[in-house]
């Protein structure tokens, strides 16, 4: 996605249209193997942000392709957007690349351990964009996003393994709640809603010089750990408000009250003044649910008639 003129262009295999929240949007689709397409879109472009990749099932399915996407489309895109004299690069990473699990203190000072394909080739991605800047060729800014979750802009946006958007699913699907372990272990949970607010803060941000002293790489959280039964709770709780019943719970019994608490630190964005808002994780999952009751009911009725 970027900032062109006034508008925005967006690059997807899904989005054929522009979002009814931005009507004057352009969308393109992206050629990512055509040097001079991408160099095309990015021309005029101050901002570049780069929110696209594969996901940790399809890396893990196929690390070629994980490299081949997260990595070398990644490395392209930069490349033109350098030659287009594009000013800022924020390219959208994972907190994952630093270890699975995530557990303890967790800053942009940690080193990244995870050798799982989702983390290595998003890795790859960053270090690409992190090297434009370095040779002076464009703003490059790094955003490593924990556990987020909230109300895609269409259903078939690929976002339906995250946690809780998969839990939401299961409410208005199956009136369950299925979880696969105990549910004990912390995340760091956040809201899409903050992420896309620090993404358009970092955007506009002046002090480029604060930007070029964090080294570009923001951890982006909330913050505080949460236990995914909690937040399966939390999820069973918001559906009997919003939605009128209450799913069942189902999740693996045991042992196990010793998880480790995580503390994924965002201190690069505090330092330049930006703190993200851990709280009112309700109202991002009341607007989930209902998306998933309008989009997922009306799917199942279709399949009935």
């Amino acid at each position: 996605m970027a900032q062109l003129g006034g508008q925005i262009v967006i690059g997807s295999r899904k989005v054929s249209s522009p979002p009814v929240w931005l009507p004057q949007a352009e969308v393109v689709q992206i050629e990512w193997d055509n040097a001079q397409a991408l160099e095309r879109i990015c021309s005029g472009v101050d901002i570049v942000i780069h929110a696209a990749g594969m996901n940790a099932q399809d890396c893990a399915t196929d690390p070629i392709a994980a490299l081949a996407f997260n990595g070398v489309a990644t490395a392209r895109l930069v490349s033109a957007a350098n030659r287009a004299k594009v000013q800022r690069f924020i390219y959208l990473s994972t907190a994952h690349i630093y270890a699975n699990p995530l557990i303890g203190t967790i800053t942009e000072e940690t080193f990244p351990r995870n050798l799982h394909p989702y983390a290595t080739s998003h890795l790859a991605g960053e270090q690409v964009v992190l090297s434009a800047t370095q040779c002076g060729q464009t703003q490059g800014i790094v955003l490593r996003l924990s556990n987020a979750f909230g109300e895609p802009m269409q259903k078939d946006i690929n976002c339906w393994m995250l946690l809780v958007n998969d839990l939401c699913r299961q409410a208005v699907q199956t009136r369950k709640l299925v979880l696969q372990t105990n549910g004990l272990q912390q995340r760091d949970f956040i809201r899409m809603s903050e992420v896309c607010s620090v993404t358009e803060q970092l955007a506009v941000v002046d002090n480029s010089k604060s930007i070029s002293k964090q080294l570009g790489i923001f951890n982006v959280g909330a913050g505080t750990s949460l236990s995914v039964l909690d937040m399966a709770l939390l999820i069973q709780q918001r559906c009997l408000q919003v939605l009128g019943f209450e799913p069942t719970l189902q999740r693996v019994q045991g042992r196990g009250n010793n998880h480790p608490l995580l503390d994924y630190r965002t201190d690069n964005l505090e330092a330049i003044g930006i703190n993200c808002n851990s709280t009112d994780n309700a109202t991002e999952i009341d607007g989930l649910l209902r998306f998933c009751q309008s989009t997922f009911t009306q799917i199942q009725n279709r399949a009935h008639e």
